[in-house]
């Protein structure tokens, strides 16, 4: 006699979750959609044997996709359809992707149960799942697994089948919006292919997607006009934007910032190697437009600089203008991800707050400040030494503390204004 199967009970809370949530249509916003998703794959998965002489891997989309083959009679031909769909969809290039995204299509169209009771009496199938170890393999376990399936085929699933790009990779799905924009001769997004990846990396000043203020840099562009550009080689976008010259453009785009304001986990990877060869890139929060003067905080009278904390690196015992570069270059080599800040620049010192909360994060008077500028390759991008005194040491170091403005205009006016502060302060514009 089989013992009881945790998979299982996992599977029924979560179909008990999803009834007393009582959405109609279920969407991927339902937070029941992913633990749902992930223990049916874990059921579909275990006891899961290798191919013949343990040479091959085998995951459950392989048998998905040898359904067909048994039927003899061609009593199944949804089931054909929606393995064909699967293999025709350019966003889904592993066996985990094709299996993930047959989940989702059988679930919109309740026919997932369809294809366990086919896999129960194709019997060459069943064999390769191991009947101790396996729930699939397993009679005792099977009958109750085809129940609770039979609950879920009840309720009715409306699941973006669009938004499949990262499925190979993660349950997780991203954010998409669609762009939409009108005939022009640049649009003026920078782009870098990463991974068979297309990644807006800049938007340009003046352009139309500066204008239209719907893409950030480190958005992704999954396609264009319908054409997926999942696995695109280089350059791949220009040769579709030209075959589109003169007409209006409709792009998915994948937001690099997810429902929780972080960056979407499964994209950290990759902006990682985006800066390894992208020393300056940098993850765009909102359009420039919306970056002027009158949106700026305020406190006690003062103006308050929204800039992004990129980082700090100790630079040793110098703390003059010539050593802001070494400092910088160690800080963009930490690649940690940046944090949106508040400079506040007072009569006495310069103070750095938590942008939510306010709170004083750190802060540097004027007369431990030796130093503030910017790099000449990146207008944006500025940095501030301060020496940092050793406890129970008569020595001094310096710390390098880097941040990027929003815009190069207001990184100049912050360097002008923290320099006024302090008497003997060196800097450069």
């Amino acid at each position: 006699m089989a013992g009881k199967e945790p998979l299982l009970g996992t599977l029924k809370a979560c179909v008990l979750g999803m009834q007393e949530a009582g959405s109609d249509p279920i969407t991927d916003d339902s937070p029941h959609v992913v633990p749902l998703c992930d223990v049916l794959e874990m059921i579909m998965r275990k006891g899961l044997r290798s191919g013949v002489l343990g040479l091959k891997r085998r995951d459950y989309w392989h048998w998905i996709e040898e359904l067909p083959q048994h039927d003899t009679c061609d009593r199944l031909p949804h089931l054909s359809v929606m393995i064909e769909k699967t293999l025709a969809c350019p966003k889904v290039l592993t066996p985990q992707g094709k299996g993930r995204y047959f989940l989702r299509l059988a679930l919109n169209r309740k026919s997932l149960v369809v294809a366990f009771q086919h896999l129960q009496h194709t019997h060459k199938l069943l064999e390769w799942y191991d009947p101790l170890f396996s729930v699939l393999g397993n009679e005792e376990h099977f009958e109750p697994f085809l129940s609770l399936l039979l609950v879920v085929s009840q309720s009715s699933f409306a699941l973006d089948l669009q938004n499949s790009s990262f499925l190979d990779e993660s349950w997780l799905l991203p954010i998409c919006v669609l762009y939409e924009t009108v005939p022009c001769r640049e649009l003026g997004m920078v782009l870098r292919y990463q991974e068979g990846r297309v990644f807006v990396i800049e938007i340009l000043p003046d352009s139309q997607t500066e204008v239209d203020e719907v893409v950030l840099a480190g958005d992704i562009i999954d396609e264009i006009n319908g054409v997926s550009l999942r696995n695109a080689p280089n350059g791949q976008a220009g040769v579709v934007l030209s075959r589109l010259k003169g007409e209006p453009l409709i792009f998915r785009m994948i937001r690099w910032r997810w429902k929780d304001g972080e960056v979407f986990r499964p994209l950290i990877p990759y902006f990682k190697l985006v800066q390894d060869r992208v020393p300056n890139f940098q993850l765009q929060q909102k359009p420039r437009s919306q970056d002027s003067g009158q949106e700026r905080p305020q406190q006690d009278g003062r103006l308050l600089y929204s800039v992004q904390y990129l980082g700090q690196a100790d630079v040793g015992m110098f703390g003059g203008k010539e050593i802001l570069d070494v400092g910088i270059t160690k800080v963009r080599k930490l690649n940690c991800l940046p944090r949106n800040v508040l400079l506040d620049i007072k009569e006495t010192e310069v103070a750095v707050k938590e942008q939510e909360s306010s709170e004083v994060l750190f802060h540097y008077s004027y007369p431990e400040i030796s130093s503030v500028g910017r790099r000449v390759d990146n207008r944006r991008v500025f940095a501030l030494c301060a020496a940092e005194r050793e406890e129970n040491l008569d020595m001094t170091s310096f710390n390098c503390v880097v941040f990027e403005a929003l815009n190069h205009n207001e990184c100049e006016e912050i360097i002008k204004r923290i320099a006024t502060g302090f008497k003997h302060t060196e800097w450069f514009v």
